[in-house]
C-alpha cells in the first residue's frame, strides 16, 4: 500500500480497529485459525511508545480493511486443509507504509490462496504505525524473527516441515520479507525464551511489489540494508513497470541475487500500478500469483512430503 494515501484516523477509530482487526475477517474465519502472541512478556521497545493523536478521517470506501493499530504483535496461523497439505508455510506481511496494514487484501485473502496451494499460512500482525520515522523497518522486523522462530518451535503441530517456512509480503510488507531474509544472521532484540534458540531464516522469500529497497523518486543505488549473500534466500518478485521506481530497484535487487549466486525469479508487468494484492483487473500484473504458484512448484515447496 501507498503511504502516501493512508489517511489518519483519529484514537477512538484506533482502538475501534485495534478491537476489529484482533480476529479474521469471515472469508478466513472458514479455515481453523490459531492467534499467538509473539512474545510471551513486554514487548521490546514499546514502553516509550505514544500512540499518535491525529485528525478525523472520511471512510475509505475501496474494499480494504485497515489495522491501524498494532501494539500487541501476534501472528494467525491457518493450516492447509488436511488433504492438501504439503508442509510448506509461509508467514505472510501486509503492507501499508509501515504506517497500517492491510489486513485482508494483503494478509488473509494471500492466506486462504497459499492453503489453497496445500501451504499452511501465518498472517503476521506486526507494530504499526511507525514507531521510529527514520528507521521504521526495525520494531516489525523484531516481529517477523520472532514470528518465524514460533513457526519452528510449534510446527509439528500445524505438520509443516521447519526447514519449509517462506515469507511473503506486498509493499512495506515486501521490503520486510526481504529485511528477513538478509538480516536473519543479525539479533535484533534480547533472547525471550527457547524459541529464540532457532533459526529466523527464511527457506524462501516472495517480495510483491516490495518497497523502500532504494530511492523511489530518483534512480540510484539500493539501500544498504539490503546486504544480498550467498546465504540469501530463494526469491520471487513481482512487480510493475508503472509503479514509481520500485520496477528498477527490484532488478537491481534480481541482479545482486544473481551475482551471488541466489536462485531467483523476477517479473516485470507493463501495468497495474501498486497495492492490488491478488484481486483481478485487466492488467497483466494478475497473473502474477499463477506464476508464482509455478515457481513454487518448480523449486519443490509444492511437492507433497511423505
Amino acid at each position: 500500500m501507498n503511504p502516501g494515501v493512508l489517511a489518519p484516523v483519529t484514537m477512538l477509530a484506533l482502538s475501534i480497529l485495534g478491537v476489529l482487526c484482533g480476529s479474521l475477517p469471515r472469508a478466513a474465519e472458514a479455515a481453523e485459525s490459531e492467534e499467538l502472541k509473539l512474545w510471551p512478556g513486554e514487548v521490546p521497545g514499546e514502553a516509550d511508545f505514544e500512540p499518535p493523536i491525529s485528525k478525523p478521517a472520511a471512510p475509505r470506501n475501496d474494499g480494504v480493511l485497515r489495522v491501524a493499530l498494532v501494539t500487541e504483535p501476534t501472528m494467525t496461523v491457518l493450516p492447509a486443509p488436511a488433504d492438501k497439505a504439503n508442509g510448506t508455510a509461509v508467514l505472510v506481511c501486509p503492507g501499508g507504509g509501515y504506517n497500517i496494514l492491510a489486513w485482508d487484501l494483503e494478509g488473509t485473502e494471500i492466506a486462504e490462496w497459499l492453503r489453497s496451494l496445500g501451504v499452511t499460512a501465518a498472517v503476521l500482525k506486526y507494530r504499526v504505525p511507525r514507531r521510529d520515522k527514520d528507521a521504521p523497518h526495525t520494531a516489525p522486523l523484531q516481529d517477523a524473527q520472532r514470528a518465524l522462530r514460533l513457526f519452528r518451535q510449534r510446527a509439528a503441530d500445524w505438520n509443516v516441515d521447519p526447514n519449509r517456512i517462506g515469507v511473503l509480503g506486498f509493499s512495506a510488507g515486501g521490503h520486510l520479507t526481504i529485511l528477513a531474509g538478509t538480516h536473519w544472521n543479525e539479533p535484533t532484540y534480547p533472547k525471550q525464551d527457547a524459541a529464540d534458540e532457532l533459526s529466523c531464516r527464511p527457506n524462501f522469500l516472495i517480495p510483491i511489489y516490495p518497497a523502500y529497497l532504494a530511492d523511489e523518486k530518483q534512480p540510484g543505488p539500493l539501500s544498504p540494508l539490503v546486504r544480498v549473500t550467498k546465504q540469501t534466500p530463494p526469491t520471487f518478485i513481482a512487480v510493475t513497470h508503472d509503479d514509481a521506481l520500485r520496477a528498477m530497484n527490484a532488478a537491481q535487487f534480481y541482479i545482486e541475487l544473481k551475482k551471488a549466486g541466489v536462485p531467483a525469479e523476477l517479473h516485470i508487468y507493463t501495468k497495474g500500478g501498486h497495492g492490488y494484492g491478488l484481486r483481478p483487473s485487466e492488467n497483466p500484473v494478475s497473473s502474477w500469483p499463477k506464476r508464482c504458484e509455478e515457481w513454487l512448484r518448480a523449486e519443490g515447496w509444492l511437492a507433497r512430503q511423505g
